[in-house]
C-alpha cells in the first residue's frame, strides 16, 4: 500500500509518501514541501488573507498532482495551527473538497503533539533521561516530555513563530530591546511549561523538523554539526546552538538569504525561532540538545501503517 500525508502547516504545506512494508515498517518514496506562509497579514486576526488562500490552493495542486503521479491508495490530509484557528478556515478546506476532492481534518493541538512524538520517537536512541521535544510552528508551538514508552505530558502553545513576528514586527536587524520584550511575552505565556518541567525535570531538547531542520542544515554549511548521508538525527552542542543564535540575531533578512542551508520560506522568523529556543534553554537549564528529521507527517504515516498491520491480522 502507498500512503500520503499532507500536512497543512502555518509556514509549509509538507506533503510525505510512503510504502508500506511487512512488520510495520514502511518505505519514504518522497519527502517534500512548499513554503505558503498561510498566517501571512492574518494570523493574529484569525483570518486566512486572499494572497496567502491562493498560495495554499497552488500549493495543493502540485501536491496533488504528485500524488496522482504515484498512484497512491490512501491520503490523509491533516490541517493544523493557521486553519484551525481561522474564522475562514472551512472556507479554505471547502474550497480544496471542491476543486481536489480532498477531506481534510483539523486536529486539535493534543493530537498535533501526540502525532510529533510518535513522529520523533522513530528516530530516538534509548534514552534513559526524559526528553522534552520541541516542534517550532508558524501558528503553535507544541511541547512533549516524554520516555522511550510514553507520553508523561504536552501542551500545544498558540504562540508560533507567525505569530510572535506579526505581534513584535521587529526590527532589521532585531535589537536588544525587541528580543527583551519577546523574552518577557515567552515568559508569561510558557508559565505552564516551566512548573511542569520543575516537576518532570527533562535533560534532553529534542528539536521537531521545521526550524531546527534549519539549524542543523546551516550548521552542516560551516561544520559545525556531524553530518553523514541520510543521518535524521543530530547532536547539536550547546555552544554551537548559543554560536549560531548570536550569529542571526545580528543578521539582516538581506544576509539571512545568503545563508546555506536556510529555506527561503523561514528567513523572516529564524531569528525568532532561536531567540524561543535559546529562551526555552536557558529557563529549562537543558544542555543536551538533538535534532530529530521526523515529526508530525511521520507519525501520521506510522498510525497509517500501524492500522493496516492490525487490519490484516485481523483478516
Amino acid at each position: 500500500m502507498k500512503y500520503a500525508v499532507l500536512d497543512l502547516g502555518t509556514n509549509t504545506f509538507n506533503l510525505l509518501v510512503a510504502e508500506s512494508k511487512e512488520k510495520n515498517k514502511y518505505q519514504i518514496i518522497l519527502n517534500t514541501k512548499e513554503g505558503v506562509k498561510l498566517g501571512e497579514g492574518g494570523i493574529n486576526q484569525k483570518f486566512i488573507t486572499e494572497a496567502a488562500f491562493l498560495r495554499g490552493i497552488s500549493a495543493i495542486s502540485r501536491h496533488m498532482e504528485k500524488i496522482k503521479n504515484l498512484k497512491v491508495d490512501d491520503i490523509k490530509a491533516i490541517a493544523t495551527s493557521a486553519i484551525r484557528d481561522a474564522t475562514n478556515g472551512q472556507e479554505f478546506l471547502c474550497a480544496l473538497k471542491q476543486k481536489f476532492n480532498l477531506d481534510v481534518t483539523i486536529i486539535s493541538g493534543d493530537t498535533e503533539a501526540e502525532m510529533i512524538y510518535l513522529g520523533v520517537k522513530q528516530t530516538l536512541p534509548d534514552f534513559d533521561q526524559i526528553f522534552m521535544i520541541l516542534d517550532i510552528g508558524g501558528g503553535s508551538n507544541e511541547f512533549i516530555i516524554a520516555d522511550n514508552s510514553r507520553i508523561l505530558w504536552k501542551k500545544s502553545f498558540p504562540i508560533g513563530m507567525a505569530r510572535l513576528l506579526e505581534r513584535f514586527n521587529p526590527s532589521d536587524p532585531i535589537n536588544t530591546e525587541e528580543i527583551n520584550r519577546i523574552d518577557s511575552y515567552l515568559e508569561e505565556e510558557l508559565i505552564d511549561l516551566f512548573e511542569t518541567v520543575k516537576t518532570l525535570k527533562p535533560e534532553i531538547l529534542i528539536g521537531a523538523s521545521g526550524s531546527f531542520d534549519s539549524f542543523v542544515k546551516m550548521l552542516i554549511s560551516i561544520k559545525k554539526v556531524n553530518h553523514t548521508e541520510g543521518n535524521i538525527f543530530h547532536h547539536i552542542p550547546y555552544q554551537t546552538i548559543e554560536y549560531l543564535n548570536q550569529r542571526l540575531i545580528i543578521s539582516t533578512k538581506k544576509e539571512r538569504e545568503m545563508i546555506a542551508g536556510l529555506e527561503p520560506v523561514r528567513k523572516d522568523m529564524i531569528v525568532l525561532a532561536s531567540i524561543f529556543v535559546m529562551f526555552v534553554l536557558k529557563k529549562t537549564g537543558i544542555k543536551k540538545i538533538y535534532q530529530s528529521s521526523y515529526s508530525l507527517k511521520e507519525g501520521a504515516i506510522y498510525q497509517m501503517v500501524e492500522k493496516e498491520g492490525r487490519e490484516g491480522k485481523r483478516k
